[in-house]
């Protein structure tokens, strides 16, 4: 089965997962979701990432945290479509939710979090946003 969008499904995953009160959660991964699942983990929304493979997928088990039984995350936003690129100059990039969420977006310096894109002057596809 191809996967017309393999960030989407990632996402979705962790999101599925979180709700339901799952203590990990297995993934196909690729450079631009390892990217993004490292920032995820530096920004404290998940816990840690192990890589393994299943036959000839790369995959990755990620670890969600929980903070008083309710889910670090509570939602996430895929911005940037495949049918609909949604590309941002750094003057644009805001702070998602007051600060309390995170932005992620895909630079030709590499995938990093919109306060660092904006910290570094550097706007990019504006992947997703998590809270």
């Amino acid at each position: 089965m191809s996967i017309s969008d393999p960030i989407a499904d990632a996402l979705t995953r962790i999101k599925n997962a979180q709700m339901a009160g799952h203590e990990s959660v297995d993934i196909n991964t690729n450079t631009t979701i390892s990217s993004i699942l490292e920032i995820l983990k530096n920004e404290g929304f998940i816990g840690l990432v192990t890589s393994f493979k299943e036959g000839s997928k790369n995959m990755v088990k990620v670890e969600l945290k929980y903070y008083n039984k309710e889910p670090v995350i509570r939602g996430i936003n895929k911005i940037s479509k495949p049918g609909k690129r949604i590309y941002l100059q750094w003057k644009d990039i805001h702070p998602t939710l007051n600060n309390i969420g995170l932005s992620v977006i895909s630079t030709p310096r590499g995938v990093m979090s919109g306060k660092d894109a904006k910290y570094n002057h550097v706007g990019g596809e504006y992947i997703c946003r998590i809270w």
